[in-house]
């Protein structure tokens, strides 16, 4: 059998919208030795993450807890469960993830009715509310904060619209949970979902959902039709009539696991629920509303910056996402050649985007252990002198000035 040389990755500052650097403290979590899933010493830590949730989503909700995967593990589990055949799905779409979870909610039998806005743009709430009404969908499914396009979509009186009509409002949080308030109980969201790579600062590989017992209720019936169904075909039969398809991503059997009853059903993820623990104990002590604030005003002072050098912010001003700043590319830059010594030269990585915006726009996140005085700062130093390398013609110095100024007017200290 061959050998292979050790590996180490490179030294690299991440300031995309996911995945970022890792909090130290989550690192050395991981590290920590196995235990068994059914250890009483872990069972406790589930229990403790479960609170740590709750906190997190802003929830009275019991079910809170992470589903092994990564985030999109956790938009199928909830959308699989919770969409029937047949089932009338409301998508509004203002960018690459709106997508998805059309593509998701269509694979599991839904009747998908899209509502779709310019990229760079949100809806108002108003004409979500009309469609709701118009089209009384059994599940409205929507993204919170879309990385693609750097937008942050209002909420406001949707979850009372889905009430009132009976349809369950699912919402897809990857990009705001943790860095953006996410107020699962007042703006009345049955299920959401939220990621462990963005503002959390904890590696790819867990999902953390919450749902109320609305969302649960649907579950349960659906699981009676599972166990009502016996003999040849069943399984069949069973998908026919509004069972769960999925075996892995069935939260029924998911929090008959995270339940005191314990049933097995996988074997768990344990170095990353320590990560995600230990992710949670920082959220915790920095406080929820110190930690939006800080992400607030690493962007205040990465936008002076950018706007100083002679950059243009791309999307509407008044929705822009706190947590991701996109760009416009200037004319005659070649944007991917700017990537690439952005990552060779000063080992600092930003992201391009997707669909009608590839080529078009930079996306810089500030998320997390990633959001800091010292990795804006640096961001816009190296980009300036990458840009004016390129050719590009940026005013030399002002961009850092800018943003130090932002900082001396928020009284900032360099861990901030």
């Amino acid at each position: 059998m061959r050998s292979y040389p050790g590996w180490s990755p490179p030294a690299r500052t991440i300031m995309t919208p996911g995945p970022v650097e890792a909090d130290p403290r989550v690192l050395r979590a991981m590290a920590a030795p196995i235990v068994g899933q059914f250890d009483p010493a872990f069972t406790a830590l589930m229990n403790t993450t479960m609170e740590q949730l709750r906190d997190l989503f802003l929830t009275a909700n019991h079910w809170a807890y992470p589903v092994d995967g990564t985030s999109r593990a956790g938009l199928e589990a909830v959308l699989v469960s919770l969409i029937e055949p047949g089932d009338t799905v409301l998508v509004p779409i203002y960018g690459r993830f709106g997508h998805l979870l059309h593509e998701i909610a269509s694979r599991c039998g839904a009747e998908v009715v899209t509502m779709a806005c310019e990229w760079g743009q949100t809806f108002a709430p108003e004409s979500i509310i009309q469609a709701i009404r118009t089209h009384k969908p059994q599940l409205v499914a929507m993204v919170h904060g879309e990385t693609s396009t750097g937008q942050l979509q209002p909420l406001d009186g949707i979850g009372a619209a889905c009430r009132e009509t009976g349809a369950l409002l699912v919402v897809d949080a990857v990009a705001t949970l943790g860095g953006v308030p996410v107020r699962t109980d007042d703006w009345q969201l049955d299920a959401v979902i939220g990621g462990t790579q963005k503002c959390l600062s904890v590696p790819s590989g867990l999902a953390p959902v919450t749902y109320n017992e609305r969302a649960e209720a649907k579950l349960l019936r659906r699981k009676q039709i599972e166990r009502g169904l016996r003999g040849a075909g069943a399984a069949a039969q069973a998908g026919e009539l509004g069972a769960i398809r999925s075996n892995y991503l069935d939260l029924s059997q998911l929090q008959d696991y995270w339940s005191p009853a314990r049933l097995n059903h996988h074997t768990e993820s344990t170095s990353m629920l320590y990560a995600l623990y230990e992710g949670l104990r920082l959220v915790a002590e920095e406080g929820l509303e110190a930690r939006f604030a800080r992400h607030r005003a690493q962007e205040a002072a990465l936008v002076s910056g950018i706007e100083a050098m002679g950059l243009s912010l791309y999307g509407e001003r008044r929705t822009k996402l706190p947590v991701v700043t996109c760009i416009t590319i200037p004319a005659g830059i070649d944007g991917e050649s700017v990537r690439a010594m952005l990552l060779e030269r000063f080992g600092l990585e930003i992201a391009s985007s997707f669909g009608p915006l590839q080529g078009k726009i930079w996306r810089i996140g500030t998320m997390g252990y990633s959001c800091s005085m010292r990795n804006v700062l640096f961001t816009l130093g190296a980009l300036e002198a990458v840009l004016t390398w390129h050719g590009g013609k940026v005013a030399a110095g002002e961009a850092v000035q800018a943003a130090l100024r932002t900082y001396e007017g928020l009284a900032l200290q360099p861990q901030e």
